[in-house]
């Protein structure tokens, strides 16, 4: 019975996992490609890094590294740009496309850019929100089937709804702040003549394919939330 009432929620996960595991797998196609194009200047991920933090004039921000792959990241609260090791120590368009993509975010960081602010504040919430909002919103479509129970449950299903809601915004807030931190990191690719021109080509094209990751997961976010406020205000049974 939950099984069938749930099968287009179903449905949408799968062709959700689906597509992201075909973009996933087209990123580490296009990373492992352009790690064979070798940078002429011969600087690895964690000088590239450093430079770029150094013409942003930002001085309080230390580049370290990561064990794992994939696992770049920067962390505002310890101010630390977070190379894995491969990009850390290789010299590649791969290497230099994600370190200078992890610096753009400090740079939107030391610049305040309004969408990381807002990403950052969501943070918390959604740490308590994303795990159990599904299941409120589960408990509570139940309940509304229920005559006694009907209009509580809709109020606990619409409760999930705004939970499950502060997840989504995080994923769309996430595609421009994403999307700005590869613009700056290409811009400044370019416009200091760090990479060659067909360099910059696999640096441009490798960061076009993280982007899409994050661009599946809103739309899957999105899909997920419209497919339970129809279910919730749209009163479906099956």
């Amino acid at each position: 019975m939950m099984g069938s009432s749930y099968m287009g929620y179903y449905i949408i996960i799968g062709l959700i996992s689906v597509v992201s595991w075909l973009v996933s797998n087209q990123l580490k196609r296009k990373f492992a490609k352009y790690s064979k194009v070798h940078l002429r200047n011969g600087m690895s991920g964690a000088e590239i890094a450093t430079k770029m933090l150094a013409d942003h004039g930002i001085r309080d921000v230390q580049v370290i590294s990561t064990p794992g792959q994939l696992t770049d990241h920067y962390n505002p609260t310890n101010k630390t740009v977070n190379l894995s090791e491969v990009v850390y120590n290789q010299r590649n368009a791969s290497a230099a496309a994600v370190a200078a993509h992890e610096v753009g975010h400090a740079v939107q960081n030391a610049t305040a850019y309004k969408y990381l602010t807002m990403r950052s504040k969501l943070v918390p919430v959604v740490q308590f929100t994303s795990s159990i909002s599904q299941w409120v919103i589960f408990g509570g479509i139940a309940l509304m089937a229920s005559e006694a129970m009907g209009v509580t449950g809709k109020y606990i299903a619409i409760a999930g709804l705004i939970m499950m809601g502060f997840a989504t915004l995080f994923s769309v807030i996430t595609l421009p702040v994403e999307y700005d931190a590869s613009n700056r990191a290409l811009a400044w690719l370019k416009n200091k003549n760090i990479v060659t021109p067909d360099e910059y080509k696999g640096s441009e094209d490798a960061l076009k394919w993280a982007a899409r990751t994050y661009l599946v997961a809103a739309l899957g976010a999105i899909a997920s939330l419209l497919y339970f406020a129809l279910r919730i205000f749209g009163g479906s049974r099956d």
